[in-house]
């Protein structure tokens, strides 16, 4: 059991195994009081969730590109060409219209947030003696992309990822029935075999189970079995943004950084790296709120003075987001 860990077992644990569950147990133990704190601390569930977890996940991919010498040397021309393809294609697509914009970045994202999954499970079944990469594979797409499917074919959601109508939607029962007993037995399918594997080849790998387990838990719970605002926001964001700080960390602990920083693996360095990503992060959503979403933060009490400047800023201002997820695709191949 102990190859298949990505660092100590109490980081793996905490950091990127637990947090699905954590969040399933805090959310049943307070389900009678999510409203009030929906309404009553909306400032600081936006703080916490979005600012310090969602957005920072962001930007502690700095620490595997931009600031480290060997990947900003291997990945030279992409880090210099996705924030400049991310720019121009975003004031293509908001040139198109706003609502397209939103549109086509949501489904990137979550493109992105299931190929997490989908790298995750892949980095704890790397050194498996049988390898059931198949099936793992169909089981993360399973347990992320029936949700998605309920979502896009069931009634009206009381959450959004971006903005309102960002997906196409039609409600289809009858569909909706077919995919809920597809997705039925390729759980039950997964399950059978992950049972005979063990009884057979005394083949269990923990960690890649659990964080199939945990996918499965923090996605149909947060879209299917809850309707609700703040239960998707906190499934969503936790399970995917924590765990990928941990792994930034992980990856990046021994390695050299810009010079001026201390090394990760240090207390000096851990809280350099913290206090870094949640400062631009801050920083980001200052300017979303300033420049254009005037909700969280009322810097505006009439009409909003950057109005006309949308289709620059709004393009501007997700480079860092969509850049994220493009990078993604390259810089954890190999590993």
């Amino acid at each position: 059991m102990k190859k298949y860990w990505l660092s100590k077992p109490f980081i793996d644990v905490t950091f990127i195994l637990a947090p699905p569950f954590l969040c399933l147990f805090l959310i049943f133990l307070f389900q009678d009081k999510l409203e009030d704190i929906a309404e009553k601390y909306s400032f600081v569930n936006w703080l916490l969730f979005i600012v310090f977890i969602d957005v920072a996940h962001v930007y502690s991919t700095l620490y595997k590109t931009y600031f480290n010498p060997k990947e900003r040397q291997k990945f030279k021309g992409l880090l210099i060409k996705l924030p400049l393809i991310s720019l121009l294609s975003g004031v293509v697509l908001y040139g198109i219209g706003s609502q397209f914009f939103w549109s086509v970045l949501a489904y990137i994202a979550v493109y992105h947030f299931i190929r997490q999954q989908y790298g995750f499970m892949r980095l704890y079944a790397r050194f498996e003696e049988k390898k059931t990469s198949r099936l793992d594979a169909l089981a993360i797409y399973n347990a992320t992309l029936f949700p998605m499917m309920y979502w896009f074919l069931s009634s009206k959601r009381q959450f959004t990822w971006f903005v309102e109508e960002e997906f196409f939607t039609y409600n289809c029962p009858t569909c909706l029935k077919f995919l809920e007993v597809l997705y039925g037995l390729i759980l039950l399918t997964y399950i059978a075999i992950v049972v005979f594997n063990y009884i057979k080849y005394n083949q269990f790998n923990l960690q890649k189970n659990v964080l199939i387990l945990g996918t499965y838990l923090s996605w149909y719970f947060g879209i299917v079995y809850f309707n609700n605002d703040l239960i998707f926001t906190i499934l969503n964001v936790v399970s995917h943004g924590v765990p990928y700080i941990a792994l930034i960390y992980v990856n990046q602990k021994e390695e050299s950084h810009v010079s001026f920083f201390p090394r990760l693996k240090t207390i000096q360095g851990l809280l350099v790296f913290l206090v870094l990503i949640l400062s631009l992060a801050f920083s980001e959503e200052l300017l979303w709120e300033f420049t254009v979403w005037n909700e969280q933060i009322q810097f505006h009490q009439f009409e909003n003075p950057f109005e006309k400047w949308q289709i620059i800023l709004v393009p501007l201002l997700t480079v860092p987001q969509l850049t994220h997820y493009l990078l993604d695709g390259f810089i954890w191949k190999n590993k």
